[in-house]
């Protein structure tokens, strides 16, 4: 089996009941991009791919949903209790086959986890469940297949439990194993996830070098290219490449800039591609929007987690993850041919199995042109 066959994915997203979406099943490829009209839901698929991330991250209802009952659907009834909440999921493919993993939370009057479900192979593996509304803590239940059939215990109320198992279960049976396993290809297919939507207004600006590693709205983008132009070569060269296909006039290079006072800026060299022509470096700061967001998103897909801002599981070989980029906005302000560039550059790069991309699109006509991209058309 090759590499990227074994890394664990996202391949599904379930929106079963949350904010304007009901029922929603999601397909996810290497490169899948949302299409659909404003108002679709397409924005609100990709908050919760990232509020599932962060989940399986290890961060709290809390920091991932400031606005809880902003996801609960309009007409969503409070149940005999006067609760009401929402719903969504996933399924991860890996090793272990497709793994789901489905979550009910209790937005009003509290925010907690009602109750979550992982399963495989026809087998439930854990499941939690709110049993004391008085109490911080869900029910916990877990495959054994020792002496106990099943585990329980008490999970906390606020985090998501799969992301708990390495923590609690032993492992010593091999039903124990299989609840780890499994529990670890979602974390791992989960976690890595860079949110990307580059503000050209924000890229304009020297900035101070700093670290190197590149934001999600792309501010620090001469920052980083000060750093890839010497540490990755060859990926930069790549970029001066694409950056000939999106870009008005001739591209030499794309370069960096140091001012006297200690910051730098990104400039294309204007000498052409093969160096002809007088010297002449226009600052990026004088392109247009769609160029600015268009180098950024080239950048993004040629890089990873190494100079993107990401969280990586750090205990998991390299080799067995991917990174999922979730690019809200992708076509704003791209014109047709510079779209179609980026599409083809993914589909290229995701090939290789160390990067997905979902994102979102107004209108995918020039989208369906590109082999190895999947549309999932959205509707009102």
């Amino acid at each position: 089996m090759d590499v990227p066959a074994i890394r664990p994915a996202v391949t599904e997203l379930r929106l079963s009941s949350f904010a304007g979406h009901r029922g929603r099943v999601l397909p996810l490829g290497p490169v899948t991009l949302l299409a659909g009209p404003s108002g679709s839901g397409k924005s609100t698929a990709l908050r919760a791919y990232e509020a599932l991330a962060r989940l399986g991250a290890g961060a709290t209802l809390g920091e991932v949903f400031p606005d809880p009952v902003g996801c609960v659907p309009e007409d969503a009834s409070r149940d005999a209790r006067g609760r009401r909440g929402f719903r969504i999921g996933c399924t991860a493919d890996g090793p272990e086959g497709p793994v789901r993993l489905d979550v009910a939370v209790q937005a009003d009057p509290e925010l907690r986890i009602a109750g979550e479900r992982l399963t495989a192979r026809g087998r439930t593996l854990l499941s939690t469940a709110l049993r004391d509304p008085g109490r911080p803590r869900v029910q916990a239940a877990w495959h054994t297949a020792g002496d106990s059939r099943v585990t329980r215990a008490p999970f906390p109320g606020d985090l998501l439990g799969t992301a708990l198992l390495p923590l609690r279960v032993a492992g010593t049976t091999h039903g124990q194993r299989q609840v780890l396993a499994a529990a670890e290809q979602v974390v791992v297919a989960l976690r890595s996830v860079f949110p990307c939507d580059p503000r050209p207004d924000g890229m304009r600006a020297p900035v101070a070098p700093g670290d190197g590693r590149l934001r999600p709205g792309c501010g620090n983008l001469a920052a980083v290219l000060h750093r890839t132009r010497h540490e990755c070569a060859r990926r930069h060269a790549r970029l001066a490449s694409v950056a000939r296909a999106g870009c008005a006039g001739p591209v030499g290079e794309v370069g960096v800039e140091e001012l006297a006072d200690g910051t730098v800026r990104a400039v294309l060299d204007r000498g052409g591609a093969s160096g002809a022509g007088p010297a002449r470096a226009t600052p990026l700061g004088r392109l247009g929007d769609g160029e600015l967001r268009f180098l950024a998103l080239a950048l993004v897909l040629l890089t990873g987690p190494g100079v993107l801002a990401v969280d990586q599981a750090a205990e998991v070989p390299r080799a067995l993850q991917s990174l999922t980029v979730l690019a809200g906005n992708l076509d704003h302000a791209l014109d047709t041919a510079q779209l179609g560039t980026l599409l083809a550059l993914a589909a290229s790069v995701c090939a290789e199995g160390h990067l997905r991309l979902v994102g979102e699109v107004g209108e995918a006509a020039a989208a369906r042109e590109v082999r190895g991209v999947t549309v999932v058309d959205l509707v009102r």
